[in-house]
C-alpha cells in the first residue's frame, strides 16, 4: 500500500572533489553494506556505507564506487567515490 506522505528533507551529496548535490528530496535510496535502504523524512538516524548507486526521488540515478551515509536531524549528507569514466 503506497503511503500518501509527502515529507521532504535535506540532502547533501560530496565527493572529495565538488557538491554534487544539495536540495530538499523526498527520497533517497541507496545500496549499503547490510542491503538496500529508503531514507524518507524523519528517518531514524543512520551511519553507513554506500556500496553501489544512489537514486534521488527515484528519478535521479548517480553513478558512485562508494562512500558513507549519515542521516540526523532529517538531513541527509553522503560523502561518495565517484565511479571512473574511460575516456576514448
Amino acid at each position: 500500500m503506497a503511503s500518501s506522505y509527502t515529507g521532504t528533507f535535506r540532502c547533501v551529496i560530496l565527493s572529495a572533489k565538488q557538491l554534487i548535490f544539495e536540495g530538499e528530496v523526498n527520497s533517497v535510496f541507496i545500496s549499503g553494506d547490510r542491503g538496500e535502504y529508503e531514507l524518507l523524512a524523519y528517518h531514524y538516524p543512520l551511519i553507513g556505507i554506500v556500496a553501489g548507486d544512489v537514486v534521488l526521488d527515484w528519478d535521479k540515478r548517480l553513478v558512485v564506487k562508494g562512500g558513507v551515509v549519515r542521516f540526523f536531524a532529517n538531513e541527509c549528507t553522503i560523502m561518495i567515490e565517484e565511479k571512473q569514466v574511460a575516456s576514448e
